[in-house]
This record gives structure tokens, C-alpha cells and sequence, in this order.
């Protein structure tokens, strides 16, 4: 299944600057660019399939969230604006009906980012191992 199918380009769109808002670049990539993207693609196809309708409806509470407050969508916001947000949610303090806890959602991909993040390469994320040489771990053997 293609991301296309997956998810609307408006809900990738928010998958994606919602995952750099909670990896940032600094030294190192952010966390799509990391790899964490694929990785939340691939796993989304297999192991983490039955969540994929939680995405999905996560993704579009975030945008209507968005614009009952700055009238636009997620992605178009300032990264300070987003990240006042994103914070808002993690804490439940939300101004629109969302179909799932909002902070059981930001917790799931803070820890679906991490993963993809932080991963054996394998598994699609951390890509050229850039969390592991962020963090000083190097493979011997």
C-alpha cells in the first residue's frame, strides 16, 4: 500500500510536520527526514495496520483543532504555533470533539516517532544510522 493510499496529502502532510515538531532538526536531520516517515509507513502496512484508522482521525482532529484556533490547517501553522498545539493536546486541552483521547494520540506517535527514530535501520527507520551516531552508539561485531 502506497502513502497515497494510506493517508489523504493533506493528512501526510501533517503526519510529517507533526513528527518534526516532535523530532526537530538541530545538528542532525528531523525526524522525517531521519527515516522516521518510512519507518511509521512500513510498520503502518504490518504490525501497527489496526492503527492506521486511528491515524488517520488523529491526524484530521489535529487539523480541525488548527483551525478552530488560527483558522488553517496544522502544517501552516508557525513551528511556534505548532508547537503551542501540539503541547495544548499532550496536556487534553482541546477546543474541538476528537474521536480518541487527544493525549493517548500525541503519546502513541511520540512513541511510534521515537521508535522509527531510534530503530535498528532494518525496520525502514534511523536512516544511515543518524540517532545512533547522535547518541555515540556504534555497531562491533
Amino acid at each position: 500500500m502506497t502513502s497515497e493510499a494510506m493517508f489523504t496529502e493533506l493528512q501526510l502532510q501533517t503526519l510529517q510536520t507533526m513528527v518534526n515538531g516532535i523530532i526537530p532538526a538541530d545538528d542532525y536531520p528531523a525526524g522525517w527526514e531521519a527515516g522516521v516517515g518510512a519507518y511509521l509507513l512500513h510498520q503502518l502496512e504490518g504490525d501497527l495496520q489496526h492503527l492506521l484508522l486511528t491515524y488517520r482521525a488523529g491526524l484530521e482532529a489535529l487539523n480541525a483543532e488548527a483551525q478552530a484556533i488560527h483558522a488553517n490547517n496544522f502544517s501552516a501553522l508557525s513551528p511556534v504555533d505548532q508547537d503551542k498545539l501540539l503541547a495544548s493536546i499532550e496536556a487534553g486541552h482541546v477546543h474541538t470533539k476528537w474521536p480518541m483521547n487527544p493525549p493517548m494520540f500525541f503519546r502513541m506517535v511520540v512513541d511510534h516517532a521515537a521508535e522509527g527514530f531510534y530503530s535498528d535501520p532494518g525496520n525502514g527507520g534511523n536512516q544511515d544510522e543518524v540517532a545512533w551516531r547522535m547518541i555515540g552508539f556504534e555497531v562491533r561485531g
